[in-house]
């Protein structure tokens, strides 16, 4: 599902403090009344609060066809606006965060690379330029055919929901403004599989916007953005060790510093891990 988006910003979210999801269902062809849901928490299970009832207290799970239509909804606004987007976001400077990666890679280059959501393909062009075995990744048709097209590396279309990766092939996986369209409920599963999919003391980076450990709809897209302590304890529940976080853009005040981003190892090495 989904590819990596680093113009996305969640916003208009918070409206309480709790993580917010649309749960409209639709029904004969009629959409019901949108419910906003809270996600689990450590403190307990999920608030359903709606207009017309009290809050109650109830685990919030997604239905199959009910994640069928997030990663569908949401590949088709990218799939809209392709050209757009690669307008938009090819002078993006993301280079301190392909050398966050490659510096923590054991071992001499070329080193085999996947770009997890790598859209119109910039960052995989910025791999294989360095010399890297890299292959991309994406959940839009439009955005593999940009990335075959522009940089003659290898791309996967695969939805993020649905992977079919190879056990212990890759050195890194670069995940840069892509995790956070994963709906939270699938995310283990997810960092599971990228787990899997890397070489031993192999690397994950990762890049998401932040937030307050909420989810929903955002201007057709679907994300969720998780605070520091909460990414941290789903990469560490899926097998990953920390190597060093930062925010970004760089040289900003942390309020103008949407952007979280975090470098993990694969579990079973000698570093020691970085506590909160």
């Amino acid at each position: 599902m989904l590819s990596g988006r680093d113009s996305h910003i969640p916003k208009g979210l918070s409206t309480i403090p709790v993580a917010l999801v649309d749960t409209r269902r639709q029904v004969d062809g009629k959409w019901l009344p949108t419910v906003k849901v809270a996600l689990p928490s450590p403190a307990g299970p999920a608030r359903i609060i709606t207009a017309h009832q009290p809050a109650r207290r109830l685990p919030m799970r997604f239905h199959s066809d009910e994640l069928e239509q997030i990663s569908a909804r949401t590949l088709a606004h990218y799939d809209q606006r392709a050209e757009e987007f690669r307008a938009g976001t090819c002078s993006h400077d993301v280079s301190q965060n392909i050398a966050a990666l490659l510096r923590h890679i054991h071992g001499h280059p070329p080193f085999a690379i996947l770009d997890f959501g790598c859209g119109p393909g910039r960052d995989l062009k910025a791999f294989a330029s360095l010399g890297h075995c890299a292959i991309g990744l994406d959940g839009s048709r439009s955005f593999v055919e940009m990335a075959c097209a522009d940089t003659g590396c290898e791309v996967w279309h695969q939805d993020f929901l649905k992977l079919d990766l190879p056990p212990g092939h890759f050195d890194g996986v670069f995940a840069n403004a892509s995790l956070f369209h994963v709906p939270v409920q699938e995310l283990p599963r997810v960092l599971r599989q990228l787990h899997d999919t890397l070489k031993m003391n192999g690397v994950l980076f990762c890049s998401n916007p932040r937030g307050n450990n909420e989810e929903g709809w955002n201007n057709g897209r679907y994300g969720a953005y998780h605070t520091l302590a909460a990414w941290r304890s789903r990469m560490s529940d899926a097998g990953f060790d920390e190597l060093e976080h930062y925010y970004r853009p760089p040289g900003l005040p942390r309020a103008q510093q949407p952007w979280l981003a975090s470098v993990w190892r694969k579990a079973g090495h000698d570093e020691t891990r970085i506590h909160p």
